[in-house]
């Protein structure tokens, strides 16, 4: 299954630096993981924004859900997902 997910991140200003430097540190080593596992199949930064939209291919709803909640800035997130389909016009869907 492929889902659009919009991740608007918001860290408090107040964070201390050192657990702010950890947490993106732990952000990035994650993130990383799950592309490597071929879940987190795409990921793009949103210019003038700390956002990213990503896609993600999962076996289910329930898997999404436990992915987004592993990450480490997720408390710090405003996310959005939606679920997509494959286009008949898609080349890929083309014999």
């Amino acid at each position: 299954m492929l889902f659009h997910v919009k991740m608007d991140v918001a860290i408090p200003r107040d964070l201390d630096p050192a657990e702010r430097d950890t947490l993106l540190a732990t952000e990035k080593a994650r993130a990383l993981e799950l592309q490597r596992a071929g879940v987190w199949v795409h990921l793009w930064r949103i210019v003038g924004q700390y956002s990213n939209v990503s896609v993600f291919d999962v076996e289910s709803t329930d898997q999404l859900h436990q992915i987004l909640w592993t990450l480490p800035l997720f408390p710090f997130m405003t996310v959005q997902v939606t679920p997509l389909a494959q286009h008949p016009s898609a080349l890929a869907a083309q014999p």
